[in-house]
C-alpha cells in the first residue's frame, strides 16, 4: 500500500515536471506569436490612420481638380510653351504657397498664370471700359490708368499669396499651444505618436482647422516616410513657425537618443507657455510709449479747452 501512494506521488510529480518543462520551452514562442500580432495590429491601425486622413486631406481637392482640370492644361501648356517649367518646380515658391495653403499640384501653375495674364489682360479691360465711358480721356491719364492696372495685376497674386500665409501663420501661432497641450496629455495618458497626432488632429479639427490639417499632415508622413525626422521637418517648413522647428527638434533628438518623448514635450510646452508670457509682458511694457502720442492729439487738446475755456468766459463777462 505504501509502495502504491510513493509511486503514484512520484507519477505526479514526474508529470508535473514534464509539464512545467514543456510549458517553459513553448512560452517564448507563444510571446513571439502575440508580439507578432500586436505588432500587426498597430501597423494596422497606423495605415487605417494614414489613409483616413489622407482621404479627408484630398477630398476637397478632387473636387477643386475636376472643376480646374482644363483651365490648368492650358495654362500649362502656355508655360511651356513661355520655357517657365522650372520655375514651377522651384523649392522656394511651393514653400510659399505651401505656407498660405495650397498643396495642389496646379497651384504653382495657377500662380504664375496669374502673374503673367493680369498685367495684361486688366489693362486691356480696363482700356476697353475707358474708352466706351470716357472716349475723350486725355493720354497721359490713359497711360496713368493702363499702368496702374498693369502693376495691380501683377502685384495681386502676390498680395493675395502673402496675405495668406500670414493669416494662416497667426492662425496657427494661435493654436499651436493648445495643440501641444493636447499632445502632451495623449502622450503621457500612454498613446503612440501617431495615435497622438491622430487625437489632436480631430479634436482640433472645428477649433482650429489650419493646425488640424498641419497636423494631420504630419501623422499620415509618419506613416507613409521611411524617414520620419523628413516628416518632423516638413512639418517645421510647412508652417513656418519657430515653435514647429523647435517641435520638430524635440521629436528628432527624442528618437535618436532614446529620451521620453513626453519628458521633452513637457519641456518643450513649458517654454512655449513661458515665451507666451514674455511676449505679453513687452507688449504690455511697449504700451506707455504707444499711447503717448494718441493721447498728445486727442487728450491734452480737450483737456486745455475744458480748463481755459471756462477762466476765458469768465474773463469776457468782466
Amino acid at each position: 500500500m505504501l509502495s502504491s501512494d510513493i509511486s503514484l506521488v512520484v507519477t505526479f510529480i514526474v508529470f508535473v515536471g514534464a509539464f512545467g518543462t514543456v510549458v517553459l520551452i513553448a512560452w517564448p514562442f507563444l510571446q513571439r506569436g502575440r508580439m507578432t500580432s500586436r505588432l500587426k495590429s498597430v501597423t494596422q491601425h497606423r495605415q487605417d490612420l494614414s489613409d483616413r486622413q489622407m482621404a479627408a486631406l484630398q477630398q476637397p481637392q478632387r473636387t477643386v481638380r475636376a472643376r480646374q482640370k482644363r483651365h490648368v492644361e492650358i495654362m500649362k501648356s502656355l508655360l511651356d510653351r513661355l520655357n517657365l517649367k522650372e520655375k514651377l518646380q522651384a523649392k522656394e515658391l511651393r514653400a510659399q504657397l505651401y505656407r498660405a495653403g495650397f498643396r495642389s499640384q496646379t497651384a504653382p501653375v495657377i500662380y504664375i498664370s496669374s502673374s503673367l495674364i493680369g498685367p495684361v489682360a486688366l489693362p486691356a479691360a480696363v482700356y476697353a471700359y475707358l474708352s466706351v465711358i470716357m472716349p475723350a480721356l486725355a493720354t497721359g491719364r490713359l497711360l496713368l490708368a493702363l499702368v496702374g492696372a498693369a502693376a495691380f495685376g501683377f502685384f495681386t497674386p502676390r498680395l493675395y499669396v502673402s496675405n495668406a500665409a500670414a493669416n494662416r501663420k497667426k492662425a496657427m501661432t494661435r493654436a499651436f499651444p493648445d495643440a501641444l497641450d493636447l499632445l502632451v496629455i495623449c502622450v503621457e495618458a500612454g498613446l503612440s505618436l501617431e495615435g497622438a497626432v491622430a487625437r489632436v488632429t480631430e479634436e482640433m479639427a472645428a477649433s482650429a482647422r489650419e493646425m488640424a490639417e498641419e497636423i494631420g499632415l504630419l501623422g499620415a508622413e509618419l506613416a507613409f516616410l521611411g524617414d520620419r525626422r523628413q516628416a518632423y521637418e516638413n512639418f517645421a517648413d510647412r508652417t513656418g513657425l519657430e515653435s514647429a522647428k523647435s517641435l520638430s527638434t524635440t521629436l528628432i533628438q527624442a528618437e535618436r537618443y532614446g529620451t521620453s518623448i513626453a519628458v521633452g514635450l513637457r519641456v518643450l510646452s513649458q517654454e512655449n507657455r513661458d515665451s507666451r508670457l514674455a511676449a505679453a509682458e513687452k507688449k504690455a511694457g511697449a504700451l506707455p510709449a504707444q499711447l503717448t502720442v494718441p493721447m498728445i492729439l486727442f487728450f491734452l487738446p480737450v483737456l486745455f479747452i475744458v480748463i481755459t475755456v471756462p477762466a476765458a468766459i469768465q474773463i469776457m463777462n468782466r
